[in-house]
């Protein structure tokens, strides 16, 4: 992360804030002060805060455990402290300091409970509001560097899936399948951050768990996964038949193929997510399946694996050049299989473009023998 991008952030940040009358912006969680200011780590059940005033200047209050890591990342106005002494003293003391105890705040959606009360209770003339409107669209229009990064992620999970595909054997489970993605993932310096595969009956279950049900002839494998590489994510999905497709695996996922690329088709500046959904679901009602396409059509990818904007059919607002969601219809047929298709990618001046290669127009069969 440059010194620009961070400066350019602040000034949207500032300008949201404005625009939107709130005097603060308290940013907790890993990725939201990540973003603005190059600095990931956590703090567990510790305060560690990042106070961003209208004006652009950002103070940070965080365990002293933590303070050397700030400071090599170049983060000035530290204000560590140490177990033992209250943290919420020193925020109260800064916004005093400020003349904002009647201010308006926005707090990250992330910060824990215990610590939105407790700083409640010690600004009682404060009006708390969620932070998620700014810091979310504030990240929703992904700069050059981050595409790029996206696509660098996207682009390791193509050569995964790919290497993968000569080394799946009949009776391999799905915890195995697993570890060999996993472990690919690793080897190509990524981090791994979710991996489901789903054989038979499983490939129905979206959010399928990965147990020790094995490849047989004549199987549907579905493989999502995604991994972590330079603080941002990739996410794909594939489906293969083991051994041979039957001719009702070949129609549903011919009719998912067609719906993913209408989905993709459809993406122009201006495009809703909702538009988008629409035009991929279609596809599905229309071949008689629509009652087995039970999700959105896509998420938000970024730092997080889900954020804004959702395709989805409540979501009437315009997409901008610059933002990345995922594509990804699935038909999903109870104690049969289900096929999902998925590839992210973003929203460019002329329409969609792919973090991933293509998926295949039709269903690849692999012997696995």
């Amino acid at each position: 992360m440059t010194l620009d991008s961070m400066t350019s952030r602040t000034q949207r940040l500032c300008s949201l804030m404005v625009d939107q009358g709130v005097d603060v912006v308290l940013a907790s969680a890993p990725v939201n002060m990540g973003y603005l200011t190059g600095f990931f780590e956590g703090s567990h059940e510790r305060l560690m805060v990042q106070i961003f005033r209208r004006d652009g200047s950002m103070e940070m209050v965080l365990p002293a455990l933590s303070e050397a890591q700030a400071a090599r990342t170049g983060i000035k106005n530290l204000h560590p402290w140490a177990d033992g002494v209250d943290p919420y003293e020193i925020v109260v003391q800064l916004i005093q300091s400020w003349g904002l105890k009647s201010g308006v705040f926005a707090v990250d959606d992330f910060l824990p409970s215990f610590h939105l009360l407790r700083l409640q209770d010690e600004l009682p003339a404060a009006l708390f509001r969620p932070a998620g409107p700014i810091l979310s669209n504030l990240r929703a229009v992904k700069e050059a560097e981050e595409l790029k990064k996206l696509t660098n992620a996207g682009r390791v999970a193509d050569d995964v899936y790919n290497e993968l595909l000569p080394k799946l054997r009949l009776g391999m489970t799905e915890v195995q399948i697993e570890a060999l993605i996993r472990e690919a993932f690793v080897a190509k310096g990524t981090t791994p951050t979710f991996c489901i595969v789903g054989i038979g009956p499983g490939s129905a279950e979206p959010h399928h768990i990965n147990g020790n049900r094995s490849l047989s002839d004549g199987d549907l494998l579905l493989l999502d996964f995604g991994c972590e590489l330079d603080h941002y994510q990739s996410d794909i999905t594939r489906c293969v038949a083991i051994g041979h497709a039957s001719d009702k695996m070949k129609t549903v996922y011919d009719t998912v193929y067609k719906s993913h690329m209408a989905g993709a088709e459809a993406i122009r500046p201006g495009t809703t997510g909702a538009q988008a959904d629409a035009a991929a679901r279609n596809i599905i009602e229309a071949a008689g399946y629509g009652e087995f396409f039970i999700h959105r059509l896509g998420h938000g990818m970024g730092i997080e694996g889900h954020e804004l904007p959702n395709l989805v059919n409540n979501n009437h607002a315009p997409l901008e050049v610059g933002n990345c969601f995922s594509i990804e219809p699935g038909i999903y047929l109870p104690d049969e299989f289900g096929i999902r298709i998925e590839n992210c990618g973003y929203c460019s001046e002329t329409g969609y473009v792919s973090f991933n290669q293509p998926a295949p127009a039709e269903i690849p069969v692999i012997s696995a023998s």
